[in-house]
């Protein structure tokens, strides 16, 4: 009696594989990843530059690995809602997304508990510092001018803007502030809801100065209704390069920026994490991506798995910083 059931059995599963092999299905694990979709999150609206970013990288990384890869934006929160749907996603690599600079801030208002250690970093691959820019018809020519007259002038005269209240455009100058030896507060804060309209106040001369990204400003500086003056970075934004750093026109080594990179949940898989890292090099290194970003002028800058993990701890202490010097930070 086994032994026909031992038959049975034998025969039923060769047919089952004969069936398998037939309809050229595969048993899941043996599928080479990617094996279906995969979902790209974006923690902001569709759009701004963060979602331009994310649907470039995201064609191509479909182009190079064969699946699609769909972009989704979650937004809300103040960017921690779809921060939370990248690092609450099941581990799998099915569900990745992009980080922005705002995790390394997030945690330090209160807002969740997320941070960059939350995530299994796959590649860092933008980062757009801030400019300072003044108006057209600005008596500063130079950033050392305009910092000259900050220092001379009392707390509270000179007045910026580029953001909300603790966005990074207001810890930019707040680290500006105390790297040249002010208050954070020494210059007065105006928020605003991001950089066009500061800069349309700028021209106006609402503002007497602006910290927002080059990028950000470049509609009205090439109207002639402004001008930057540095940017805080280590290096020159190749799309503005008579525009010089804060060490160059200073010899302040102060930098910062708004950023995005690639992760996935906590616990990802080794093995996946590093043919998603594997193929956003190939990303960041085509002739594709480097036009899309160059054209809009954001910056690029790669970092592997571990350089980006290493960004992100540094700026994250950076923004902990800054934050709690401006009376921000609610940790």
């Amino acid at each position: 009696m086994s032994k026909k059931i031992t038959r049975r059995a034998f025969a039923a599963s060769s047919a089952a594989a004969a069936a398998v092999a037939a309809f050229g299905f595969k048993p899941a694990l043996a599928q080479a990843y990617p094996a279906r979709p995969v979902t790209v999150i974006v923690p902001w609206g569709a759009g701004g530059g963060t979602d331009a970013t994310a649907r470039i990288v995201a064609a191509l990384l479909e182009k190079d690995l064969g699946q699609p890869f769909n972009v989704v934006n979650r937004t809300g929160g103040s960017g921690v809602v779809g921060h939370s749907a990248i690092a609450t996603a099941q581990p799998d690599g099915y569900t990745i997304g992009m980080l922005t600079v705002e995790i390394s801030m997030m945690h330090w208002q209160g807002l969740t508990e997320l941070a960059p250690k939350s995530y299994t970093p796959l590649a860092l691959m933008n980062e757009d510092p801030p400019g300072i820019q003044v108006s057209s018809t600005s008596p500063y020519k130079t950033v050392k001018e305009l910092a000259d007259a900050i220092k001379a002038a009392p707390a509270g005269k000179f007045k910026a803007s580029g953001t909300g209240q603790g966005g990074i455009w207001h810890l930019a100058l707040v680290g500006w502030m105390q790297a040249m030896g002010l208050a954070p507060n020494h210059v007065a804060w105006v928020p605003s809801n991001g950089a066009a309209p500061a800069m349309q106040d700028l021209a106006a001369g609402g503002l007497d100065l602006t910290t927002c990204s080059v990028p950000e400003a470049r509609a009205i500086i090439e109207a002639g209704k402004a001008r930057s003056l540095a940017v805080m970075a280590t290096a020159r934004n190749p799309a503005f390069p008579d525009v010089p750093t804060l060490k160059e026109a200073m010899g302040i080594d102060y930098s910062t920026g708004a950023w995005r990179g690639i992760a996935g949940p906590k616990g990802l898989p080794a093995d996946v994490a590093t043919k998603l890292t594997a193929s956003l090099k190939k990303v960041y290194d085509s002739k594709e991506f480097k036009d899309f970003m160059s054209n809009r002028g954001f910056g690029t800058v790669w970092g592997d798995a571990a350089q980006f993990a290493a960004f992100m701890e540094k700026g994250d202490a950076q923004m902990g910083v800054a934050m709690k010097a401006a009376g921000l930070s609610k940790a």
